[in-house]
């Protein structure tokens, strides 16, 4: 099997034009020069690995800066940006509508209350319900293991998105 035609373009990329793309998937510059700094990549798995050992070492500042690109759980993501796109896909299984979505715009609002940024869950692939089970669960954090557990959804969720620029 050959070298994805996404991974190619990136590779061949101007920095800056690679930089931009890398901030899309996580908006922390440090994270995307050093992923940036690591062009050329062999391979898919080679760029994850470089992306996820970066990732794995963001500070709380860079958390906050990359939860500042990240709409509520639940709320549609608005405008053509590929950000948004990426949300509303990545929370295509939160329904709109209902007593679920009323149950998540509360949770959010207690969440926000509880550790004063927005609620943050890899929500690809989960339903309402196993979002808002999670965010249940994580109100009953301290804060220093609710930093954790934000740090390492925003790295699934940053793997997630890279993994869609290096494969199309």
């Amino acid at each position: 099997m050959g070298v994805a035609a996404g991974l190619v373009r990136f590779n061949a990329m101007p920095a800056d034009e690679a930089e931009v793309t890398l901030l899309r998937c996580c908006d922390v510059p440090g994270w995307a020069a050093r992923v940036r700094r690591g062009r050329p990549y062999s391979d898919l798995d080679a760029a994850l690995s470089v992306a996820d050992s970066a990732a794995s070492t963001l500070s709380r500042d860079d958390v906050d800066r990359a939860l500042a690109a990240h709409p509520r759980i639940g709320e549609r993501a608005e405008g053509e940006t590929v950000q948004a796109r990426w949300s509303r896909a990545e929370q295509s299984g939160v329904g709109p509508d209902g007593e679920t979505a009323r149950a998540l715009a509360d949770g959010n609002r207690a969440y926000e209350e509880r550790f004063g940024r927005v609620f943050l869950i890899c929500a690809t692939g989960l339903g309402a319900e196993e979002i808002l089970a999670a965010l249940h669960t994580r109100l009953g954090n301290d804060d220093d293991k609710e930093q954790q557990v934000v740090a390492d959804e925003l790295r699934k969720i940053t793997l997630t998105r890279l993994r869609k620029v290096l494969t199309v």
